[in-house]
């Protein structure tokens, strides 16, 4: 039991940092894509609309980042359903936007900064805090379809609950008998 635990834990641990190190291989594609696209229109066609430049760079970094975490990051977990998909990755970025774009608007009109670099600067913090949210957004509730048809992580969600279709391990006279239908080592 014990050993089984260990490895499905170190199972859910590795899937874990994979998807984080893809997500962060996206998310700093679209990190490029935003603050470039934002900084270009802070410098030169929106120059006097800063919070604007940080939506409209936010917003097609966004389209970039949906294609890239759907068919890259989370490819085994997207939904059936790719308009609902769509519609919830949109709903947490605009909650990510808000963030960045609130970092940048709350540094102009609240603290009455009017340094260019430093109103792109606060809409990169933003981006960071937007980060950890919109991570565990996608992960849980965007790109939340589960994992049962690959082998490697077929019974993960197990460690948290038992599914009525399980069955523990059997007993006989005080010694474990591994149960068929659970994989690996359970004695």
């Amino acid at each position: 039991m014990i050993n089984t635990l260990t490895e499905r834990m170190r199972g859910l641990a590795s899937l874990f940092w994979r998807e984080v190190a893809k997500f962060g291989a996206v998310g700093g594609v679209a990190f490029i894509i935003d603050n470039g696209l934002t900084y270009y229109l802070m410098h030169g066609p929106m120059t006097d609309s800063e919070a604007k430049a940080r939506f409209v760079g936010a917003s097609i970094a966004t389209v970039f980042s949906w294609i890239a975490n759907r068919f890259w990051t989370f490819r085994h977990r997207r939904q059936d359903n790719v308009v609902r998909e769509f519609l919830m990755f949109i709903l947490i970025n605009g909650i990510g936007i808000g963030i960045s774009t609130g970092f940048t608007a709350l540094a102009k009109y609240a603290f009455g900064v009017t340094d260019k670099n430093m109103l792109f600067a606060a809409g990169v913090v933003g981006i960071l805090v937007a980060t950890v949210v919109r991570f565990f957004a996608y992960r849980f509730l965007v790109f939340n379809k589960e994992l049962d048809d690959e082998p490697e992580f077929s019974h993960d969600h197990e460690i948290i609950e038992r599914h009525p279709h399980t069955k523990p391990g059997i007993r006989v006279e005080g010694v474990a008998v591994k149960d068929p239908e659970l994989p690996g080592p359970q004695l």
